[in-house]
């Protein structure tokens, strides 16, 4: 702590530099209290979103009719059907142009074939077409959505690694459900992630740091 002698004797850019200093450290306590507030209030929502949502299923379980005749079936399954096939179109045209956008098309596949898979067991279920809908989603949806999931986790964990590497941080791969958010640093609120990476992103080490880096280890 300073002394009231000590701040007297410093020139007025020594206590503008001290005084900006001590407001850096304020508004750095200041933001950290306004993450943990907003961390908090999103968890509250998700708690109150996961519990509406399981009274919903319980009332509509409890409410529903086993049977009913819905009007738009056609459409319903046509439109569907158009869904899935611009996704299957998507993830062909960004795996052949090498996007990144790979992993959200592949993402959004898996999903659509396992509600495709879901739909056509349940709502077949007591009739004729049964069997055929319970082979096609074992023989030919589950299976592409598995490995849909399965591209798409491969493409985190490599992009992950060549990034740990450009950075000098050669080693293993951790698992996917370790990795940290790429575009946040750690104690940074998640609205950064609709910010300019410019504005938050870590600066990467030049390949002299890098290299001299390496040296000592």
């Amino acid at each position: 702590m300073y002394a009231e002698d000590e701040l007297r004797r410093m020139t007025p850019q020594e206590r503008l530099r001290l005084k900006c200093a001590l407001a850096a450290i304020d508004e750095q306590d200041l933001a950290g209290r306004v993450r943990d507030k907003r961390r908090a209030i999103l968890l509250a929502v998700i708690v109150v979103c996961c519990i509406g949502l399981a009274a919903w299923t319980g009332l509509l379980a409890a409410t529903l009719p086993k049977y009913y005749r819905s009007g738009g079936w056609r459409g319903a399954w046509v439109g569907f059907d158009l869904a899935l096939l611009s996704a299957f179109v998507a993830t062909g045209w960004a795996s052949w142009r090498r996007r990144q956008i790979l992993i959200i098309c592949l993402v959004v596949l898996a999903t659509l074939l396992c509600c495709d898979a879901w739909f056509d067991v349940v709502l077949d279920a007591h009739t004729k077409g049964f069997q055929a809908s319970l082979l096609s989603a074992l023989l030919i949806e589950l299976p592409l959505a598995a490995l849909a999931i399965l591209g798409a986790r491969r493409l985190l964990r490599m992009t992950n690694a060549v990034m740990l590497r450009y950075r000098g941080l050669p080693g293993p791969v951790p698992r996917l459900r370790k990795i940290p958010l790429v575009g946040v640093e750690p104690g940074r609120p998640l609205s950064d992630l609709l910010a300019e990476p410019e504005t938050h992103l870590p600066t990467v080490p030049d390949a002299e740091a890098v290299d001299s880096g390496r040296a000592v280890r």
